[in-house]
């Protein structure tokens, strides 16, 4: 498969570069991509929440009166989830929502994406990205003829006049080949990649 190659003014760079049908012309899956998508939210939970149940909440060791004669209701402890201050009912505990995904399976959720990001014309490759200095207004400018304003850039090594310049953009966001995740892939409207970028993660998804 042959794809056109853009510059920066979003004209052609007269040059084309030719990637894997397999990796690029795959077939959308969207069962696949939806197992990896939600996977991979649930493994970015933090799973800390925490109560206390009657056995954790602090104090209540002797029984509050007697069991019998009384006229009350039995109680065995003050910090019965029936008392005020007592423990809760059904306490939330810190758990791992990380859900397994074989590497395969990854794998081709990747590729169903590219694949349909290519075939929507939302995957846009460029000869390179270069920034003498970190001013956010010179990227929005570089990227608007192209990407408009949702886009990911996506470079082949780390950036930092790029990053930096990128950071108070609320819809653009930068990853190198080795962060591309699908959630960042889904996420933007238009995803633009190096040259460079498109050739190391060809690599990845083979």
């Amino acid at each position: 498969m042959e794809l056109t190659v853009l510059n920066m003014n979003g004209k052609s760079a007269g040059n084309a570069v030719n990637v894997s049908d397999d990796s690029f012309g795959a077939d959308y899956k969207e069962a696949l991509v939806h197992q990896v998508v939600v996977a991979y939210q649930a493994g970015g939970r933090s799973g800390t929440s925490a109560q206390k149940n009657r056995s954790a909440a602090r104090g209540g060791g002797a029984k509050p009166w007697r069991q019998k004669g009384t006229g009350r209701a039995r109680a065995g402890t003050i910090r019965s989830p029936l008392w005020r201050g007592g423990g809760r009912t059904f306490a939330a505990s810190p758990r791992n929502y990380e859900q397994k995904v074989n590497k395969k399976m990854y794998q081709g959720a990747m590729r169903s994406i590219v694949s349909e990001l290519l075939r929507q014309d939302r995957l846009i490759i460029i000869d390179k990205i270069e920034m003498d200095e970190p001013k956010t207004k010179k990227l929005l400018a570089l990227v608007s003829p192209i990407g408009g304003s949702d886009a990911l850039l996506v470079i082949e090594n780390d950036d930092q006049n790029i990053q930096l310049a990128a950071r108070n953009l609320p819809y653009i966001d930068v990853l190198n080949v080795m962060q591309l995740d699908p959630v960042s892939l889904v996420r933007h409207e238009k995803v633009m990649i190096t040259e460079g970028a498109l050739k190391a993660f060809e690599e990845v998804l083979s």
